[in-house]
């Protein structure tokens, strides 16, 4: 039996996804959903609720309202509470049960902003995949309806956009705010970035900058749109390290004086018969996989467990998602970086180092969740 996990954890949900990549940008969220479920997504998906509030509500979904089809009462609800908040905007998503009973939500959004005359938008989630689907369908909603080309000031510095930013991928403020500042430290500009510590308006500005950096495969497809409206080129890659973070730095430079897109990450070298794997998302794990081969000469192969396309991997990197593939993969393996709950599938005569991730362990280990920006990444990734 494949498709399901006996031991290991699961990823959050797309639903927790839009939440989490909206959350700061002063517009109202609503999770079509039951009553009480709203907890997923504020107690165990999005660590700021400690320190911020926001507009992300739960619809408090009842069977009758389900069984009888009363989208009426949704939109009603909703209506009202934006009347009371005044949001920049509204998105509203869905989870399970709405899906299995075919709630029409693009009609719905319709609905809701001619009532309210508020730019509002159906993100479709249905709870069933991946925190990834979710807060790219949000980024690249941000990128097609709010990102413009404005007047602003002649820099000689390169304008940056960084896109894909969530505590689900990122964790904490400050692994975040030192993105930024390797950025500002490499001679770049930044725009906005994508979503996390920005707001909505430096998000409208995006459309000025001269490349975009993507640090998550959610931030992908927001990329490839601002590339459609406005040319600006993208690099993906997080800079992990001290030689990739340098080599980030000449390659945005390059996109921007070549008008080219370049997949930084996805170069890293491994074959088929490579001992040490890294398992998680797709950008973040190729950047540690190429900071990894530039440091120390290790070259590793990534299991990607997640929604990914396949140009943002290197040929012999995987993608495998079900314990029972994983478990057996593992069994070739000398060294294992991952989660730390990967570990009960993983030999004990493998050696494992653990790589917290927010979206799969929640807060049970966000203390020993690492930031390796710009940095050397010591003796725990050595052999």
């Amino acid at each position: 039996m494949i498709h399901y996990a006996r031991i290991i954890s699961c990823y959050a949900a797309d639903t927790s996804g839009v939440c989490s990549a909206l959350f700061e940008l002063g517009g109202m969220v609503v999770v079509h959903d039951a009553s009480g479920c709203n907890s997923t997504y504020s107690t165990h998906d999005e660590p700021r609720w400690y320190d911020m509030d926001s507009m992300i509500y739960i619809s408090g979904l009842t069977e009758i309202d389900a069984v009888m089809g009363n989208d009426e009462k949704f939109i009603s609800d909703v209506c009202k509470a934006a009347e009371d908040l005044h949001p920049a905007f509204i998105a509203i998503c869905g989870s399970p049960m709405p899906a299995m009973t075919g709630t029409d939500f693009d009609a719905i959004a319709d609905i809701i902003e001619q009532r309210c005359n508020i730019p509002t938008f159906a993100m479709n989630t249905n709870g069933m995949h991946s925190y990834l689907d979710g807060a790219s369908q949000a980024f690249s909603m941000l990128a097609e309806n709010f990102c413009e080309k404005t007047e602003c000031e002649k820099s000689d510095k390169i304008k940056l956009n960084i896109i894909g930013a969530t505590p689900l991928d990122f964790s904490r403020q400050e692994i975040v705010d030192d993105i930024k500042k390797w950025a500002y430290e490499s001679g770049f500009e930044i725009c906005c970035t994508m979503a996390m510590g920005d707001t909505l308006e430096n998000i409208r500005n995006a459309g000025n900058a001269d490349c975009s950096l993507v640090i998550s495969y959610s931030g992908f497809e927001a990329a490839k749109i601002l590339e459609r409206r406005f040319g600006i080129p993208y690099v993906v890659g997080v800079p992990f390290g001290e030689k990739f973070s340098r080599l980030l730095k000449d390659e945005i430079l390059k996109a921007n004086n070549e008008k080219c897109n370049i997949l930084s990450a996805a170069k890293h070298l491994c074959d088929e018969n490579c001992k040490t794997v890294i398992v998680g998302e797709s950008v973040y794990s190729t950047s540690l996989a190429r900071a990894l081969e530039l440091d120390f000469g290790r070259n590793s192969r990534v299991i990607c467990t997640l929604d990914t396309q396949k140009d943002l991997l290197c040929e012999n990197d995987l993608c495998a998602a079900d314990e029972c593939v994983l478990a057996q993969i593992f069994q070739g393996c000398e060294t294992v970086i991952a989660d730390p709950l990967f570990k009960p599938i993983v030999p004990e005569n493998v050696k494992f180092i653990g790589l917290p991730h927010e979206a799969f362990s929640g807060r049970c280990f966000r203390k020993d969740i690492p930031n390796l920006i710009n940095k050397k990444l010591g003796d725990k990734f050595e052999r």
